[in-house]
């Protein structure tokens, strides 16, 4: 189990670098460092819906959804979840304005509780 969890953040990690890597580092300033390395598990795209870690909100502080769905494409989709980007995003905190095009995705109203 830990050595698919690591094969499949590797996945991310190489589909990301290649996807995003002549967008002159827009990338790196959109924060994806810290959605990989701390939060790749809870926004890949098998599984279930499962809320964030601490260590994965504390990573994804600096990560700019607004930017990094403007990166976001077909093809990255198959790894990344945006719609459990979204959720992990205002799990953690961030703002994540209701009508935002985020790749295919309309980021829908914030759910009521």
């Amino acid at each position: 189990m830990a050595a698919t969890s690591t094969c499949l953040t590797l996945t991310i990690l190489v589909v990301f670098g290649t996807l995003f890597y002549n967008t002159n580092n827009v990338s790196a300033q959109c924060g994806f460092t810290a959605l990989i390395h701390k939060c790749s598990k809870f926004v890949e795209t098998p599984g279930p819906t499962i809320p964030p870690s601490p260590e994965c909100c504390a990573a994804i502080k600096s990560f700019d959804l607004p930017c990094a769905c403007k990166l976001f494409t077909k093809e990255s989709e198959k790894f990344v979840s945006i719609q459990k980007t979204i959720f992990v995003a205002r799990s953690c905190g961030l703002k994540v304005p209701p009508g935002m095009q985020c790749g295919s995705v309309k980021v829908p109203p914030k759910a009521m509780k």
